[in-house]
């Protein structure tokens, strides 16, 4: 498809923001006063690939997606797959996941430029709206996906109708990290609500392991099993918030979490999946790739470093051109390319013997489908090399464009860890008061020069454009921590 010229000048320009933070190892200067920490942008050991075009083209695929279904307030759910198996002449499959829509949240703000941080806004304040105008609920709870398109006429159209506990826990590091970013409460008491239910609803310390469940069905059955990746995910997600809110209940919480990840590992090192439905005996089939990525990203435990090593030596999949690991032991027949960004970034976070070389073959890998890939666009990263990549868990991946793979990619060529918080940093204050700002101040005139430049316009690259870039620091206001 033909794109208009406007269209052709934001992929420029934000090729050349990625291209510069690359090349000085720094964020974009839009953001970097927004930024806690640097973030450590992927570049190609032998240079073959340019992954500040790439990146810059994801974010394009991105934006597309979220802009596609927003109602007239700004909110904005993106449907999570697209092409291939999920669109046909007669029908279109359009639900937008909670989970990917997380992820999403996660690589804008990694990128942080103005545009990112507005739509990040817009699908947290979607995520918002769902969990305050539930049919069936109050409690606090989200569904599994969502039709986005009723957003327009301001309902609330239930595609998944599950509440799975690690789907609340992303959720709640979304908007977390957006609360993190904006120091807007909302979004930081939509989190505890959903820390609160997953505390209500799954926790288990009556059969040991301890931990937490997985969550409750579309009639609000309760599930009895442990998932490991739940667990991980909770980890995250209540360290988190002990953080932010400064109640240590959260981090006690949070170990119990973490006590069952450690009861999952086997002797040589990986983690199985969880727990059969009594919740006591283990489930050793399939072993699954994203537990093992996942332990070592939320926790930086050494311990879970051997679960890297064991993915590399037993997940690995080949698939023609495509390399990578697959989505668990049941098929490792094609590569699940959101997997490579997972385990890309839990081996650049490492950054043991051998773990660059291997990283740039299965990011190079997503690089060649986001070219070439059946379905692909040239923008956004297919969910798996082929279709009918079997999870052995009752699911199938299809080589369609998947929004949660390109955010994984974008996660793991920028290096941020979605399972942790930026390092902490105190608040700007007002001059003379020592009072923290909390809602952002512009500064007269700052509003109709962004508007003129296009707020996707890398401002802080603009020679000598010093103003705009003290202007992008309010607008996108450093964290506010949260006190008790």
């Amino acid at each position: 498809m033909k794109r208009s010229s406007g269209t052709r000048l934001r992929g420029a320009l934000a090729t050349a923001v990625v291209a510069a933070a690359i090349a000085v190892s720094i964020v974009p200067a839009a953001s970097a006063a927004a930024a806690t920490t640097e973030h450590d942008w992927f570049v190609s050991p032998d240079g073959t690939t340019d992954y500040a075009q790439s990146a810059a083209a994801a974010y394009e695929f991105l934006d597309d997606r979220v802009d596609e279904y927003c109602s007239a307030d700004g909110m904005c759910l993106p449907r999570s797959y697209q092409g291939g198996f999920f669109s046909t002449p007669t029908w279109e499959f359009t639900s937008s996941f909670l989970y990917d829509d997380a992820l999403t949240v996660m690589a804008y703000a990694a990128r942080g430029l103005p545009d990112d941080i507005r739509r990040a806004r817009s699908i947290g304040d979607a995520m918002l709206f769902v969990q305050a105008n539930d049919p069936d609920y109050t409690d606090g709870r989200t569904r599994a996906s969502y039709q986005p398109g009723s957003l327009r006429e301001g309902a609330v159209e239930i595609g998944s109708p599950a509440s799975f506990t690690g789907n609340q826990a992303w959720v709640g590091m979304a908007l977390a990290r957006l609360f993190d970013i904006t120091g807007e409460q909302k979004y930081l008491d939509g989190a505890v609500r959903l820390g609160e239910w997953i505390e209500t609803n799954t926790a288990d310390t009556v059969r040991a392991p301890f931990g937490y469940t997985g969550g409750q069905d579309a009639e609000g059955t309760s599930f009895t099993f442990k998932a490991t990746e739940h667990n991980i995910d909770v980890t995250a997600f209540f360290t988190q918030l002990a953080t932010l809110t400064g109640d240590t209940v959260w981090a006690d919480r949070a170990a119990i979490a973490e006590g069952f990840i450690a009861a999952m590992q086997a002797e040589d090192g990986h983690l199985w999946t969880g727990t059969n439905p009594d919740g006591v005996t283990t489930n050793y089939y399939p072993t699954p790739e994203d537990p093992q990525a996942w332990s070592y990203l939320a926790t930086l435990d050494d311990r879970y470093s051997s679960s890297l090593t064991w993915t590399v030596a037993n997940l690995h999949a080949v698939d023609g051109p495509y390399e990578g690991p697959s989505f668990s032991s049941a098929d490792v027949s094609k590569v699940w390319f959101e997997g490579s960004g997972q385990l890309a970034l839990a081996l650049r976070t490492r950054g043991g013997e051998g773990d660059t070389a291997y990283v740039q073959r299965i990011l190079s890998s997503v690089e060649l489908a986001q070219r070439q890939a059946v379905n692909g666009d040239g923008r956004g990263i297919v969910a798996s090399s082929s279709d009918g990549l079997d999870t052995g868990f009752g699911d199938l991946y299809y080589a369609s464009l998947h929004t949660g793979a390109t955010s994984w990619y974008l996660l793991a060529l920028t290096g941020d860890n979605p399972f942790r918080l930026p390092v902490d940093a105190e608040p700007p204050t007002t001059p003379g008061t020592g009072t923290p700002i909390t809602e952002p101040v512009v500064a007269e005139g700052a509003g109709e020069a962004l508007a003129e430049s296009g707020s996707a316009t890398p401002v802080g690259l603009i020679a000598g454009a010093a103003a705009l870039t003290a202007v992008s620091a309010v607008l996108l206001p450093r964290r506010r921590r949260a006190r008790g």
